[in-house]
């Protein structure tokens, strides 16, 4: 059985997710991508609907929405944010090794996809999930 969620919340944190991701780029900051990290790995492991983010937009944005809620299934923005945590992994470890150049691409790599969201309510996550759904049911 599939958990839906409202599908503007994960847009929400995408904005939220851009300005995060925007300032570890910009500060190349450790504990900023850290942070992200952490938030990536809630929406991972428990669902997206369980982030902080998530509960900004539950307690202070969803209440003043005049449109009515669309749902959406849960695994596709779960997988996004799994997708956001191998990113920030990969950017916490180079930052860690003093890998400066490897941090900024795989900060910048997850800042693109968040923004795309966050901007034209295109999830990258979601359609990769997609087409690996397709890709194995089409065996």
């Amino acid at each position: 059985m599939s958990v839906s969620i409202d599908a503007r919340g994960p847009r929400w944190s995408a904005v939220i997710t851009t300005v995060v991701l925007a300032i570890a780029l910009v500060t190349s900051s450790l504990w900023v991508i850290a942070f992200q990290a952490v938030v990536f790995a809630i929406g991972a492991l428990r669902g997206p609907q369980f982030t902080p983010y998530a509960l900004i937009f539950k307690k202070l944005i969803k209440p003043r929405l005049k449109s009515a809620a669309t749902l959406e299934d849960v695994r596709p923005p779960q997988f996004a944010q799994t997708v956001g945590l191998g990113f920030a992994l990969v950017a916490v470890i180079a930052s860690v090794t003093g890998a400066g150049g490897l941090f900024t691409i795989a900060v910048a790599f997850a800042l693109a996809a968040a923004f795309l969201n966050a901007a034209f309510n295109f999830c990258l996550g979601c359609e990769m999930y997609l087409l690996i759904l397709r890709a194995r049911t089409a065996k």
